[in-house]
Formats: structure tokens, C-alpha cells, sequence
């Protein structure tokens, strides 16, 4: 029937079809980000867990000792700054798989700012111990 359109013929392979339609490259660093954030959580934990149950019974005073003690502070913070790190890449990778239109950016800025926030707090909690235990009081 209609004999006068011509037939395009596209001669270019899968492989070049899909390139140029995604950031692909950007999930690769990613991914690796979750990995490594996750594989250093589990030695932190399994540390963080075994010294809270050495600190059972230890009353208020003990546990700002330990706290201030450059060991268990730089473990403290390495723990919570990873910790705070693999929540955000986390739920980076939800927002951006489930949020879309308007919201997308508005609720990436929030997870970002709100994980760094917290991680921060905890920061600054483990500064506070090593004061506290620094000063005597």
C-alpha cells in the first residue's frame, strides 16, 4: 500500500545501539564504594560488639575512660564515619532506583545531608568522650 516511503535500514550493531544511553561507567565505582564500605564495617562491628560486652557492667566513669583512650576513639570514629558512609551509598542506590520526577533530586540532597549530619553528631560524640576523658571530669 504504501509502496512511496522508503525503508531505513539502521546498520548498527546492539552493542552501539545501547552505548550513549546511560551512565554505566558510574555504577562500576559505585558498587565498589558499597563493597568496601561493607567489608570494613564487619571487622569495626565484630570490634565495637566484643568491647561492649568487656564494658557490660562498667558504670558511666569507665566508659568515658574507655572512650578516651585514642584506641577505642579512632576505632569509635571509624565505625561511625563508615557506618553513616554505607547508609548513604545505600540509600542513594533506593532513591535512585525508586524516586523519580521532582523528587529525585530534593530526596538525594536529604539522604546526603541528613547521613552526613548524623555521622557527624557521632563524630563529635567521640570528641566529647576524649575530652571529658582527657579532663577528668
Amino acid at each position: 500500500m504504501n509502496a512511496s516511503v522508503p525503508h531505513i535500514e539502521v546498520m548498527r550493531s546492539q552493542l552501539g545501539r545501547a552505548r550513549g544511553l546511560g551512565a554505566g561507567h558510574s555504577g562500576v565505582s559505585h558498587w565498589w564504594a558499597e563493597r568496601v564500605s561493607a567489608a570494613s564495617l564487619l571487622p569495626l562491628s565484630t570490634w565495637f560488639v566484643v568491647q561492649m560486652f568487656r564494658l557490660g557492667g562498667a558504670d558511666h566513669a569507665e566508659v568515658v575512660k574507655w572512650g578516651g583512650k585514642p584506641v577505642n576513639a579512632t576505632m569509635l570514629a571509624a565505625l561511625i564515619i563508615t557506618t553513616f558512609y554505607h547508609a548513604q551509598v545505600g540509600l542513594q542506590v533506593i532513591v535512585d532506583d525508586y524516586v523519580h520526577g521532582k523528587a529525585h533530586l530534593p530526596t538525594r540532597l536529604l539522604v546526603k545531608i541528613g547521613t552526613s549530619l548524623m555521622g557527624l553528631l557521632g563524630v563529635f560524640a567521640v570528641i566529647k568522650l576524649v575530652v571529658r576523658s582527657g579532663s577528668g571530669k
